[in-house]
């Protein structure tokens, strides 16, 4: 029975791992934070993304826990309304094959479904690797022996830097911020967009809530230093709905917006997935199902072919013009969430109510169909 050490409990991680385990492997996780995560903002399945959740055996869980389409009431910074996307015109653009999830929820659906070991408020102290096997050393003392190393550490990855010689990190002039809420109305969902910066809120029910920000900024890492409170009112103050009202939360998801680009995303028996390989933005969309479709994929290729090296070469060779493709689109989605004018605002506006038309839904419906082939 081979055997894998996976670093991170994230979705790459854990959809790694469930694939892996259904494949016959033995998997370790290993995860720095104490405990896994259970919020997060929404995320979209579809395409690739769908497919491979499919083939996880995921969907039964993912859709009692999907949020489904929902009207979005576009407004000004004061909560004047602007206009609104209605449900039946998402649904109708975006066509059936889509999931939306709270993160959290999407990783509850795989860690509920994993049945591998789980080394929780642990880190990776040293990777040692031969032809033969990786040895790697943990901050709890143990040593493990594996056929197979996947770091799945995210955008920060220890595991890169470790094994690459390297960071490979794009970072761009934009902070992104994500949190649960309790205060917002149930069954809303708002969004401003405004030069530089957007602000949407979601909330469908109990524990089913999000907020949601990303601005630009010209030094990320001052942001980032002075926290998420003190500089999401800074950025956001003047918005009615963007500062609830018990309080912007210290542990609030908050961090610089990058992109990971690295030449090769395998080295020997070590390899990356998702974000910690390829990272391609919020601005992109794409990173949870690339992250599913990854793993999936992964697994087909060490069924394929008898190498572990070998099996991680095609594999990349398959995803990677994928990869390149999302990232290539951030530079779109950048106009979208953080519109350099009032100019570039109006015309994303112009283009959301065209969406409306019928003839325009089609088009765009048609257009989504082929970028997600």
């Amino acid at each position: 029975m081979k055997r894998a050490v996976i670093i991170g409990a994230g979705i790459s991680g854990l959809a790694t791992a469930l694939r892996l385990e259904r494949d016959g492997w033995r998997t370790l996780v290993v995860e720095r934070a104490p405990a896994r995560r259970s919020s997060g903002y929404l995320v979209n399945l579809l395409g690739p993304g769908h497919d491979a959740a499919d083939r996880l055996g995921l969907l039964p869980a993912l859709r009692s826990q999907a949020v489904g389409v929902f009207t979005t009431a576009l407004v000004h910074a004061d909560g004047r309304p602007k206009f609104t996307v209605p449900a039946a015109v998402a649904e109708a653009a975006v066509g059936p094959r889509l999931l939306t999830v709270f993160r959290g929820d999407l990783e509850a659906a795989l860690f509920n479904a994993v049945h591998t070991d789980f080394r929780f408020a642990t880190t990776v102290k040293t990777i040692d690797q031969n032809p033969d096997f990786v040895r790697v050393k943990l901050s709890d003392g143990t040593t493990e022996d594996a056929d197979l190393v996947v770091g799945a550490d995210g955008v920060h990855s220890q595991t890169r830097t470790t094994v690459f010689g390297g960071d490979f990190r794009v970072d761009f002039p934009y902070v992104v911020a994500a949190f649960g809420l309790t205060d917002a109305p149930e069954g809303s969902a708002t969004t401003y967009i405004g030069p530089g910066r957007t602000a949407a809120t979601v909330n469908l029910g109990a524990e089913r809530s999000s907020a949601f920000f990303t601005y630009r900024c010209a030094d990320p890492d001052a942001e980032l230093a002075i926290g998420p409170a003190v500089a999401l009112r800074k950025a956001f103050g003047d918005v009615s709905f963007a500062c609830p009202e018990n309080g912007i939360p210290e542990d609030a998801y908050f961090d610089k917006v990058s992109q990971v680009v690295l030449p090769q995303w395998s080295n020997g028996r070590v390899v990356l997935i998702g974000d910690a390989a390829w990272c391609v933005t919020l601005f992109a969309g794409h990173g949870a199902a690339l992250a599913l479709a990854g793993a999936d994929q992964l697994g087909d290729a060490l069924q394929r072919h008898e190498s572990i090296p070998e099996a991680l070469t095609a594999w990349e060779a398959a995803l990677r013009p994928i990869v390149v493709k999302r990232q290539a689109a951030a530079q779109r989605g950048m106009l979208q969430f953080a519109p350099p004018t009032r100019f570039h605002v109006w015309l994303s506006e112009l283009t959301m109510r065209a969406i409306t038309l019928p003839g325009i839904r089609t088009l765009v419906r048609r257009g989504i169909e082929r970028q997600n082939r």
